[in-house]
């Protein structure tokens, strides 16, 4: 996994007048976040919006050195919530990661090879672009890559196929992560291919 380097700025949180804080933060070009650990909040802060754009708009994933005020911690991204109109970032939730605890994270999923399947006149659909897995964070892979060379027309991966070292998929064992479809093409052929040998 990547590592991105933020800097944040601490920034209390009061029960009156909160919503009017948390506005004027993102007024001045700011995104309010909050570092959970252990279950519990660590630490409340903001960041400049241009900061973190090469961290949320990206299909990749990255460890985040956070530097609040001085103070260091390893977290990774653990919640995004966009405005519904303007689709603007609105807060940023992180979770701090060590090195025996395990964590929750979606990784993105690469088909790697060209499939049977498309040789023989099929298309590669991917139904799932991430699959959550669980892991310490250091374990996780920047992707997770499934050999498709043997996958045939009309065959399919599922979650329950694969398995990858040091990690726990989280997904559902039945559903469909990779398949093969054949094309209009595809199926005429075959159909002129069965009425020539009757």
């Amino acid at each position: 996994m990547k590592s991105f380097d933020l800097k944040g700025t601490s920034r209390q949180v009061k029960a009156e007048g909160g919503k009017q804080a948390v506005k004027a933060v993102r007024a001045a070009g700011n995104i309010p976040c909050i570092l959970y650990a252990n279950g519990g909040v660590t630490a409340t802060f903001q960041v400049a919006v241009n900061d973190v754009r090469k961290l949320v708009y990206t299909p990749e994933i990255f460890s985040v050195n956070l530097d609040i005020d001085g103070k260091k911690y390893t977290a990774i991204m653990q919640d995004l919530q966009f405005h519904p109109v303007k689709d603007t970032i609105l807060h940023i939730d992180f979770l701090e990661v060590g090195d025996s605890k395990p964590v929750t994270i979606k990784v993105p999923v690469k088909p790697v090879g060209h499939a049977a399947g498309v040789k023989a006149g099929g298309k590669l659909i991917q139904n799932v672009r991430r699959l959550a897995v669980k892991a310490i964070y250091t374990d996780v892979p920047e992707c997770l890559e499934i050999n498709v060379e043997e996958l045939g027309l009309n065959k399919s991966i599922q979650v329950k196929d694969l398995s990858f070292d040091k990690l726990t998929l989280l997904d559902n064992p039945q559903n469909v992560v990779l398949t093969v479809k054949p094309t209009r093409a595809a199926i005429a052929a075959m159909q002129q291919a069965a009425k020539a040998g009757k």
